[in-house]
């Protein structure tokens, strides 16, 4: 008898032992191991105990990284939100919410950004109080601030004084329960290669790549509002004259500059030169600082410029510049478009091998590369699934500061063009959602390159006349020449 309960008890232990590993999620395989002798007869387990609860590793989330507007990004944790509390400067510990958060910190090598300044947002308006506290906590100082209609948050622009690193800082700011996000002042380049002034009249190749003529016979944008975020706009060039519905300077002061004033008049010009929506009105946003040659934006000067032309009413932002991705800009894209707002982006001009640049390669904008008079592809374009659709943008003849004229190459035109094409569609469906213009400009582009959509062309080049006709809103037919020549 003894024999016998003795043998039962060893198979009760190697029936419990083996229920234990399969709670653990071990494959029979690794159960059999630690079992030997004769098989063990079943035995109920339900009159020895509960079994153990079942163990299931934590599922984790990749990054998301964006292919292509159509395409499904993968998952990844979204950073809690807190409201501002009431800060007396006593507080400093991590909250449970904030431990969890993914970290803003510039990723290694990236020095893309303003080397002692970090960009600060909390929720709502702060008291000066609670503002005074987290700069004495952080040891940071304070140079600017701005409200934001699109995020309801209130930005800072802080310097560090003391020459610690990015990194530490903003992981820092990120462990304080008052401050939503933290980040570093990126920076940004306007999209333009080398330019010349022109001598005599070139054509404007693009008229017929794009189908203008026949375009213009039926909206040629009137009154849709384009703002255009760049470095100062020439208002007093002839090409612009009157098209100048409002301005901003985000940047403080500074002379009109080249880029700024080719890419309203790519858009806009209405004298010597055709431009894509000679109707269109411009909101001028000056974020761009000149510095040499090119002229340099960042975080904080672009999400002003952002912020105000969609409270003007912007249906199309153009945006000719690139840069790091900026989780701050991001979300102000994504709001934009949210309330209805087209945004159109130059793809970049660092080539073939430059990994995708941004804004262009966000999910919410419709990223633009440059053509020649021959379609073939300009040689500096970036090159990605992100990259939407094809315009001229090689030898473009575009007004410059003080009444001349110059050509100049690079995507940021090309953007342009599309931005100029947006406005005439959009006058002819006023309605039209961003979604909803991007489906037609992609689907009325004639393809270039590989047959379909590929990473130079995108779906191939804009076609102004097929977008048109495709828009909803006025008869499809085309206007009378007396109409025509009435705009």
């Amino acid at each position: 008898m003894r024999t016998q309960k003795t043998i039962f008890g060893k198979w009760l232990c190697l029936a419990l032992g083996a229920a234990a590993l399969g709670g653990l999620g071990l494959p029979d395989s690794a159960a059999a191991q630690y079992s030997s002798g004769p098989r063990a007869p079943s035995v109920n387990l339900g009159s020895v105990g509960p079994r153990a609860p079942e163990f299931r590793t934590p599922r984790t989330y990749s990054t998301q990284s964006y292919s292509g507007p159509e395409s499904a990004p993968k998952l990844k944790p979204k950073p809690k939100t807190r409201s501002v509390q009431p800060d007396d400067g006593k507080s400093s510990g991590p909250s449970q919410q904030t431990a969890q958060r993914s970290s803003n910190a510039p990723p290694a090598g990236e020095r893309r950004f303003v080397a002692n300044e970090v960009v600060i947002e909390v929720d709502g308006r702060p008291s000066a109080q609670t503002v005074d506290a987290l700069a004495r906590r952080h040891r940071l100082n304070r140079v600017e601030s701005q409200s934001f209609e699109l995020s309801g948050t209130t930005m800072f622009r802080w310097t560090i004084p003391d020459g610690r690193s990015m990194q530490s800082v903003i992981r820092g700011l990120e462990a304080d329960r008052n401050i939503r996000s933290a980040q570093p002042n990126y920076r940004y380049q306007l999209q333009q290669a080398a330019s010349v002034p022109a001598r005599g009249d070139p054509a404007q190749y693009a008229l017929a790549k794009l189908r203008l003529v026949e375009a213009h016979g039926i909206t040629q944008g009137d009154r849709i509002l384009v703002a255009v975020i760049d470095s100062g706009i020439d208002a007093a060039h002839p090409e612009l004259a009157g098209v100048i519905a409002d301005s901003i300077d985000t940047v403080g002061g500074g002379e009109p500059h080249a880029h700024g004033t080719g890419i309203a008049g790519t858009i806009v010009a209405h004298a010597r030169l055709m431009g894509v929506a000679p109707r269109a009105k411009v909101l001028a946003v000056r974020a761009f600082d000149p510095s040499g040659a090119g002229a340099e934006g960042t975080t904080f000067s672009i999400l002003k410029g952002l912020d105000w032309a969609v409270s003007k009413g912007a249906r199309v932002i153009n945006m000719s510049f690139a840069g790091p991705q900026d989780p701050a800009l991001s979300r102000s894209l994504a709001a934009a478009r949210k309330k209805g707002v087209a945004l159109i982006a130059a793809a970049g001009n660092a080539g073939s091998k430059s990994p995708p640049l941004y804004p262009a390669a966000d999910p919410n904008v419709i990223a633009v590369t440059a053509t020649d008079a021959d379609d073939k592809l300009f040689g500096a374009s970036n090159r990605g699934n992100h990259v939407a659709v094809s315009a001229p943008g090689v030898d473009i003849l575009v007004p410059s500061p003080g009444a001349a004229y110059q050509v100049s190459s690079g995507t940021s035109f090309a953007a342009a063009h599309v931005s100029g094409i947006a406005a005439l569609v959009l006058e002819r469906d006023p309605g039209l959602t961003p979604d909803g213009l991007r489906r037609i400009l992609l689907s009325t582009a004639r393809d270039l390159g590989p047959k379909g959509r590929d990473k130079d062309f995108g779906v191939g080049l804009a076609d102004a006349y097929q977008a048109v006709l495709s828009a909803e809103g006025r008869p499809k037919e085309a206007i009378s020449s007396n109409d025509a020549g009435s705009r």
